[in-house]
């Protein structure tokens, strides 16, 4: 691949080189068996490294980048491939599309979180897949053991997954860190109703911001400790779990339990 052109610090920039690491993170964005994608979303082009292996997997591949020094060079790599459309502006700002699309990318470190909010909000979204810090990648989707708030709240409408590795030296600068690819897929049926997601969020956000960690504790806030205790029970919960070691399925056995 191209040598990088020099870095962004303030744009968190850091260069994906590895074209194996490239080719996979198409493959787990776009996998072959599902025929072209009719439009892919593609975070922080950069020089072209992912966007060159996404190419052939998308009918229409709409690729940001916000550094406008790499725009040109950008541009002129994929000329010839005229289902890439390069896009100089920032991501973030672009209006979700109405229709069935994807988002993949090489995220920037520091702007995870707002990508992230970004695709959970697109209500035509089927899945992002994202190249991101190794340790967000793991606490998202509870590889570590344990669940955050974030998962567990959106868990009724969008599936979490780990899907691989990539080693801090496959980016140019290297980063401190390694780095993991994640995927959000939205559920085409969702596991709940949408009159209840409201009563769903308030129930999982007590949860997390209750007593000492403990659900059993922060949900008797709000409900009778009889009637938590019956839930427990219902969801096969040790009362003295922590509540970042709920896994959401539990979360909703509880749920059930305790809005039967």
């Amino acid at each position: 691949m191209a040598r990088p052109s020099r870095t962004s610090r303030a744009l968190s920039q850091h260069f994906l080189t590895d074209r194996a690491a490239a080719e996979r993170l198409a493959r787990l964005a776009v996998p072959s068996g599902d025929g072209p994608a009719p439009l892919v979303l593609e975070v922080g082009a950069g020089q072209g490294a992912l966007t060159h292996p996404l190419a052939p997997r998308c009918a229409e591949l709409r690729a940001y980048e916000i550094d406008r020094r790499l725009i040109p060079a950008l541009r002129a790599r994929f000329t010839d491939t005229p289902q890439v459309r390069v896009v100089a502006g920032d991501f973030l700002t672009a209006h979700p599309p109405s229709t069935p699309f994807a988002v993949a990318g090489n995220v920037p470190f520091s702007r995870t979180a707002e990508v992230v909010d970004w695709c959970l909000r697109a209500p035509a979204l089927t899945g992002a897949t994202l190249l991101t810090q190794l340790a967000y990648a793991r606490k998202r989707t509870g590889d570590y053991g344990s669940w955050t708030l974030l998962t567990v709240r959106t868990w009724p409408g969008h599936e979490w997954r780990l899907l691989a590795r990539v080693g801090r030296y496959s980016f140019r600068p290297v980063p401190r860190v390694d780095a993991g690819i994640i995927r959000i897929d939205r559920r085409p049926t969702p596991l709940l109703p949408a009159d209840a997601l409201p009563r769903w969020r308030d129930l999982v956000e007590l949860g997390f911001t209750g007593v000492g960690g403990s659900l059993h504790a922060s949900l008797r806030r709000a409900y009778p400790r009889r009637r938590v205790d019956t839930a427990f029970r219902a969801a096969r919960i040790d009362p003295g779990a922590l509540v970042g070691e709920v896994p959401p399925a539990r979360w909703l056995r509880l749920y059930e339990a305790l809005t039967a």
